[in-house]
């Protein structure tokens, strides 16, 4: 299934497993092939390994990694899922971590695969949602043709579903699980998780990527639970109403139309679907209108991130590649096991392939999973860092050449959340408004740059930025200088500020 990765520039490995494996094994790591992997990035561009310094070599068959600041001490700490539990390592500020998760209670069970960091109940702490692929072990079941060479991974349908597990932040250094309390429990094969407040109501709901069976959409009620909603919603299937691999997610406004839209990739000859919010609380399924349909037909996806990479105001797609199938060649000779990138262009008016003509990398076939998305030099053009099976890490540094103007805000909230995860941010220029969610989520076992990147086009400024943060309060900028980063503080709560 792949490591996935995370800026902060943090990668999570497996571990050895023999064929067969015993039934109820506990992959373990036997060595420092099969540790995780921390990168520090030197003041010359360049990474050093500090794996073994920061105490984080990792247990169990490693998958996804979730960052962000539970305890609010301005130090992101880590939470890695694995199959054979998980683990939350606490930043103890001096480059180095402590594994706290029995003391905090957070080391679930099963396989876990995507993980979240979100305030759920928005007490200015940061809960912990994470997904579980199904129930399995390690039975030794043949899936594909009996013949050497042709034994293949079992389609999902051979397994159970199972629900994810939820821990609220005590505010102590503990956690409670809470998934059939608030309502987030509905047994699935999740694999993709990412949020954004499609309604419009002032509540941050949830975007569930199942495989094979339906997606879910939990819309936050607003009293703390949340209701799942995709099927009643047009999100839960392709546009005939059938299942898909749902494997990697995004959930953002990528026409700029104030509403927050979602992808997600899928296998060969399925499509990646792009589910465009109505405005109703509905979707329509726009992968065919969108252009997406066309140039993913053949393709299997992961990691996806909506960013605008040449700065053009528009909300781009970047989508790590791969087929879950090492045999896959044998028996569909079109289809193929590592393919290239895709980087499909926003023109506004949809999508289009521009891979072939933005660099070499683009030609590269990798057996691709994890990405992370966000600026690693600071100089305003968003780069990518993708994983791959049995392969290594790739950075892909972008070097698109553009005149276009950049603003990235690093928001620190107060009353808020530190990371200032769930806030809302419209950005206007002279072209019309832009709008983000503040948030580490999405993409594919894996957490990206907490910054929020807008491309200005042409403007050397915005004209506005609204933010609304978790807390309520709403933060307004004007005449902002572009091609900087900016550090924005939640203010105090006061009478013309506070949202209601």
């Amino acid at each position: 299934m792949g490591p996935g990765v995370a800026l902060f520039d943090f990668l999570v490995n497996g571990a050895p497993l023999g064929d067969p494996t015993p039934k109820g094994t506990i992959p373990q790591k036997t060595g420092p092939e099969y540790w995780n992997r921390l990168y520090h990035q030197k003041s010359d561009g360049t990474f050093e390994d500090v794996t073994e310094k920061a105490g984080l070599q990792g247990k169990g068959y490693g998958m996804g990694v979730a960052v962000g600041d539970y305890d609010n001490d301005g130090f992101d700490d880590l939470y890695v899922t694995a199959y054979g539990g998980n683990r939350l390592y606490h930043n103890n500020g001096n480059g180095t971590f402590s594994d706290i998760t029995d003391k905090a209670g957070v080391a679930g069970g099963g396989w876990s695969t995507s993980a979240a960091w979100i305030d759920l109940d928005n007490d200015g702490l940061l809960d912990l949602v994470v997904l579980r692929y199904l129930e399995w072990d390690f039975d030794d079941v043949w899936c594909g043709e009996h013949k050497e060479g042709y034994r293949a991974y079992c389609h999902p349908d051979y397994f159970k579903p199972i629900p994810p597990l939820v821990y609220h932040n005590d505010g102590n250094g503990h956690f409670t699980e809470v998934s059939q309390k608030i309502g987030l429990s509905k047994p699935g094969k999740a694999l993709g998780i990412a949020f954004a407040d499609y309604d419009r109501d002032g509540h941050t709901d949830i975007f569930v990527a199942n495989d094979s069976v339906l997606e879910f959409l939990y819309r936050n009620k607003g009293d703390g639970t949340f209701e799942e909603v995709a099927l009643l919603n047009n999100a839960a299937a392709d546009g005939d109403g059938r299942t898909f691999a749902g494997m990697g997610v995004d959930f953002a406004d990528y026409d700029n139309d104030g509403l927050p839209d979602i992808a997600v990739t899928n296998l060969a000859t399925q499509m990646y679907a792009i589910d465009h919010n109505h405005g109703d609380g509905s979707f329509d399924y726009a992968t065919l209108t969108s252009g997406l349909g066309q140039i993913t037909r053949t393709h299997s996806g992961w990691g996806v991130r909506f960013f605008d990479y040449d700065n053009d105001g528009w909300k781009d797609l970047l989508i790590a590649q791969g087929h879950d199938l090492d045999t896959i060649q044998l028996t569909f000779p079109n289809l193929r096991y590592r393919e290239p990138m895709l980087l499909a262009r926003n023109t506004g008016q949809g999508f289009v392939d521009v891979s072939a003509s933005s660099g070499a990398v683009f030609q590269q076939a990798w057996a691709a999973r994890g990405m992370a998305i966000g600026d690693i030099d600071n100089d305003g053009r968003l780069d990518a860092v993708v994983t791959t099976n049995d392969g290594p890490a790739y950075i892909l540094h972008n070097e698109t050449p553009t005149q276009n103007h950049w603003l990235t805000l690093r928001l620190v909230g107060h009353k808020s959340n530190r990371d200032g995860i769930g806030a809302e941010v419209k950005l206007v220029t002279g072209k019309g408004a832009q709008f983000a969610t503040v948030s580490t989520a999405g993409s594919y076992l894996s957490t990206s740059d907490k910054r929020v990147h807008f491309g200005l086009g042409a403007d050397a400024a915005a004209a506005s930025i609204e933010i609304r943060w978790p807390s309520g309060v709403i933060q307004r900028l004007k005449d902002v200088r572009g091609d900087q980063i900016l550090q924005v503080d939640e203010p105090s709560p006061t009478v013309t500020e506070k949202g209601k």
